[in-house]
């Protein structure tokens, strides 16, 4: 996928590479004047999470083509850490989540979004769990971006970087499906087109069920005489997003996400 400049406003969001100052307030980073104690801060809790609508498909920047890895299989990475702070402090991740420097969280540039690491500093054997809900940092060298609270856990900010390893925490998905998707009151459509005729939205609608094999709902607006197509209810967000992505790569490039909750629905 090549970054548009939207999109690369978003995903470089939380690194500490950024060169645009006009998003942010401050022009350099640095750790509030005072603070929370950070040093005991809890790790974060390791939990079965769906992948973030925003931030998870492969991308290009400046030249250098990334892709997201796969969370099924082991992942282990050495390298630098560096941190933010201020600057980012309460602007938007690159999962749409508000950056919090007080929070267990980091970013990384191919981690799902979000995913849990275990980073150990292998220079004085401190270890903190973190959640991943962010992109970068774009340094060579540097493999991890630690949130404040993080990186002081584990004594990187007086230091500005510290050589890591970063191991991927494997959350597998809930075995009794029902009970978790009963807690998560979402579901899910992937619109596809908009047409204002009922005959020929209705047959789009037959070729659209046998062309992605899933159920296709079509809803009349209130305000005019337009049939929407989209397929699902979907309650598992990775399997929306499965279907946008085959949609998106197809006939309909423009396709994008709907969640409807409590029967409210909220374009993503």
């Amino acid at each position: 996928m090549r970054v548009t400049p939207l999109l690369l406003l978003i995903l470089l969001a939380g690194c500490s590479s950024v060169s645009d100052h006009k998003r942010y307030e401050m022009a350099d980073d640095t750790a509030p004047e005072s603070s929370p104690t950070l040093h005991h801060i809890e790790d974060a809790q390791p939990r079965y999470e769906p992948r973030s609508l925003a931030g998870n498909k492969d991308y290009t920047l400046r030249g250098k083509d990334y892709q997201i890895v796969d969370p099924r299989q082991p992942f282990t990475e050495e390298g630098f850490a560096s941190w933010y702070g201020k600057k980012f402090h309460g602007h938007q991740t690159s999962n749409g989540e508000i950056y919090d420097m007080y929070s267990m969280t980091a970013a990384h540039k191919t981690l799902p979004l979000p995913s849990y690491v275990k980073v150990t500093n292998t220079r004085n054997g401190k270890t903190a769990v973190v959640r991943v809900n962010d992109r970068g940092p774009f340094h060579d060298g540097r493999i991890i971006d630690l949130s404040m609270a993080a990186a002081t856990k584990l004594d990187v900010v007086k230091y500005g970087t510290a050589p890591v390893k970063i191991e991927l925490i494997r959350v597998p998905k809930p075995a009794n499906s029902d009970e978790w998707q009963s807690a998560n009151p979402n579901v899910y459509f992937v619109q596809l087109a908009a047409v204002t005729d009922q005959a020929r939205a209705q047959a789009i609608a037959k070729q659209l069920a046998q062309d992605f094999a899933t159920s296709v709902d079509m809803v009349k607006a209130e305000a005019a005489e337009l049939y929407r197509l989209r397929l699902g209810p979907y309650a598992d967000r990775d399997e929306a997003i499965a279907q946008r992505d085959k949609a998106q790569s197809g006939r309909y490039p423009q396709a994008f996400i709907i969640s409807a909750q409590r029967q409210s629905e909220q374009t993503l």
